[in-house]
């Protein structure tokens, strides 16, 4: 059973805006990326899921176009509620401050908190791993970390630090025993992303 994960292309959204699930298009180089991304997949993947917002579905599309795509709503980014495509800068710094302080477990006004996501991704792959299956998922890079995080037993917390994950990688996951490995097969660094406000 191999699992390859993959992240979607560069998102076409100005540098310092909060999205999530937000259904934002993707950048002119999507299919230069995309090539890149290709270049780690084998052929013989028999099931396909995706986010559906477009910046995964495009890619799912793109990738495997005689595929069916399952496509999860489960494996959207975080839903980032009432600070959707504001910039992070104009959120005032006491409301922002105390999911900054907790994002694990404080809830964005109107959205989710991280272990929140992190539960129904975990279903997601539980579920994907359990059926044995060469699967390819395409999603987005909070729930990439929660899978990461859920199959190492990384903190939550710890996650951001732990695993540095670019627009368009790639990374196979495979069982091992009774738990599993990963390994990064792509991360070309896109350059610096802002997910946060510019004084934290």
């Amino acid at each position: 059973m191999s699992i390859y994960v993959i992240r979607h292309t560069t998102p076409l959204i100005e540098k310092g805006t909060c999205y999530g699930q937000a259904d934002i298009d993707v950048t002119r180089t999507f299919e230069e990326e995309a090539a890149i991304i290709r270049q780690h997949l084998p052929g013989g993947l028999q099931a396909i899921y995706s986010s559906p917002l477009q910046r995964c579905s495009k890619l799912a599309e793109h990738l495997f176009p005689e595929q069916p795509i399952n496509y999860e709503s489960n494996l959207m980014e975080i839903c980032c509620g009432e600070w959707e495509l504001q910039r992070w800068d104009d959120i005032p710094r006491e409301v922002v401050d105390p999911w900054m302080n907790d994002f694990v477990n404080v809830s964005i006004p109107g959205g989710e908190s991280y272990v929140q996501v992190f539960d129904r991704v975990s279903r997601v792959f539980d579920a994907v791993a359990g059926s044995g299956q060469r699967a390819a998922i395409v999603t987005h890079g909070g729930v990439i970390r929660s899978i990461l995080a859920h199959i190492t037993g990384t903190p939550l917390k710890d996650s951001f630090s732990a695993f540095s994950l670019h627009y368009g990688c790639v990374v196979r996951i495979d069982r091992e025993g009774d738990g599993f490995r990963h390994e990064m097969l792509s991360n070309i660094n896109s350059g610096k992303e802002q997910h946060k406000p510019s004084y934290q």
